[in-house]
């Protein structure tokens, strides 16, 4: 049986760029968004033919900053099939204002982004106290955090699982893990460990298939340890398209290869299942 599909992580990217101008989070741009962009509409098409029911859109900080408009103004045309994962300024005075500004337009979660290919910045400020509020907000209204990492910040999304422990913290690409070492993959102890936080899930994208499918034992041991560490019911599938180079049919062509090894329950969970766990509005 063909599950239904979810994806928690896709871009979409404007051709109109006097209404949706572009303004880089740290003033560089994604190469991915300069030269294969996908507008709201091409990305409708490629869901339609890769099979992809709904979608929670990431807003791209490397194309709009903190400016969620197009992402917004996207979603409020079938919030049944989509929903909006944004990024703001939690440090800011006026942060709690922004929130219920962006909840207003769609935004069924949020993305704290530390940063990418683009910019890597210091993410001592996930832990600022002064970004508190905003979870607090988060724990009370039942909203996903989404975390941009790499293993060097695991020890500040524990500490943050710990703080806010009925939030829920999706990690982008499974924090990047070092899967060089091969099973048990004795590198991601670190990641590992966060099992035991009923409330960090993980997201599985092409860079993870790609990880994967490198490393000593493939995709198929790999996957088969992360559903026996955190559980299938803690794991989601996000295509990154177009950030990772499509079309999106192909990349969930890898996803299929690369669980293959799992239980055909298991595999309903990671292809959408989670997704509505972790955004709501799309169980629907």
């Amino acid at each position: 049986m063909t599950p239904e599909i979810i994806d928690i992580h896709p871009h979409i990217i404007s051709a109109d760029t006097e209404r949706y101008p572009i303004a880089p989070q740290h003033g560089h741009r994604s190469k991915w968004s300069a030269t294969r962009p996908v507008t709201f509409e091409q990305m409708i098409a490629e869901m339609d033919e890769a099979g992809v029911a709904k979608a929670a859109i990431v807003h791209s900080s490397t194309t709009y900053g903190h400016n969620n408009s197009y992402v917004a103004d996207s979603v409020a045309r079938y919030p049944k099939r989509f929903t909006g994962v944004y990024s703001f300024d939690l440090l800011a005075p006026d942060a709690l204002q922004t929130f219920d500004y962006w909840l207003a337009r769609g935004m069924g979660g949020i993305r704290l982004f530390t940063g990418g290919a683009t910019h890597q910045s210091d993410a001592s400020w996930l832990i600022d106290p002064a970004t508190f509020p905003i979870w607090q907000r988060c724990a009370e209204i039942g909203m996903t955090m989404a975390v941009q990492t790499t293993p060097d910040g695991l020890s500040m999304v524990a500490e943050l699982a710990q703080r806010f422990p009925t939030v829920k913290i999706a990690l982008d690409h499974c924090a990047r893990p070092d899967l060089e070492d091969g099973p048990p993959y004795a590198r991601c102890a670190a990641l590992f460990e966060l099992a035991k936080y009923e409330n960090v899930y993980m997201k599985i994208t092409p860079r993870t298939f790609d990880l994967a499918q490198a490393a000593p034992g493939g995709a198929e041991a790999f996957f088969a340890q992360l559903v026996k560490v955190f559980g299938a019911d803690h794991l989601a599938f996000g295509s990154n398209y177009p950030a990772s180079a499509g079309p999106l049919k192909k990349l969930i062509d890898q996803g299929h290869a690369c669980f293959a090894s799992l239980t055909e329950e298991e595999r309903a969970w990671v292809w959408g299942r989670t997704a509505k766990a972790l955004y709501p509005s799309l169980a629907d």
